[in-house]
C-alpha cells in the first residue's frame, strides 16, 4: 500500500502538481507539503525546473501581450489615417460648387485609368459617363 509521503512525491515529482493542489486533494495543509517534498534529494532540480518553465510562460504571456498591443496600435493607425483621409476628401469636395478634374479624378479612382504615352488618365468606356464627367485629364 502507498504511504501519503509516496503519494505526496509521486504527484509533486512525476505529476509536477503545485504544493496547494496537492495539499486540496489529500485534504492536508500545505505546509505540510512542502515539508515533505523538501526532504527529497529530487527538491533542488525540481525547484530549478519550474523555476524555469515559469520563466518561459512569463516570456510567452510578455510576447503575446506585446503583439497584441502592436496590432491594436496598428489598427488605431490605420482608423486615423482612414479619419484623415475622410476630413481630406471632405474639405476637397465642399471647396467650391464645382470640383476640380483633379480632384474628381483622386475621388473616383476606379473610373480612371493611367495612359503612360499619351501622360494622361482616361475614362473606363465601360462604366458609361454623362456629359459633365471628363474623358481624358492630363497628368500634372
Amino acid at each position: 500500500m502507498e504511504t501519503l509521503k509516496d503519494k505526496i512525491f509521486e504527484m509533486f515529482y512525476i505529476k509536477h502538481l503545485k504544493v496547494k493542489d496537492i495539499a486540496e486533494r489529500e485534504k492536508v495543509s500545505s505546509a505540510y507539503i512542502t515539508k515533505v517534498v523538501k526532504t527529497d534529494v529530487r527538491y533542488k532540480t525540481e525547484k530549478a525546473f519550474r523555476k524555469n518553465k515559469s520563466k518561459e510562460k512569463r516570456k510567452l504571456a510578455q510576447n503575446k501581450f506585446n503583439k497584441q498591443k502592436r496590432e491594436k496600435q496598428r489598427i488605431e493607425d490605420n482608423y486615423a489615417f482612414v479619419q484623415e483621409q475622410h476630413k481630406e476628401a471632405s474639405r476637397e469636395l465642399s471647396k467650391s460648387k464645382r470640383l476640380s478634374d483633379e480632384n474628381y479624378r483622386k475621388w473616383n479612382k476606379s473610373a480612371y485609368t493611367y495612359n503612360p504615352s499619351k501622360h494622361r488618365y482616361e475614362f473606363d468606356k465601360t462604366l458609361g459617363r454623362s456629359y459633365d464627367v471628363p474623358k481624358y485629364i492630363k497628368e500634372r
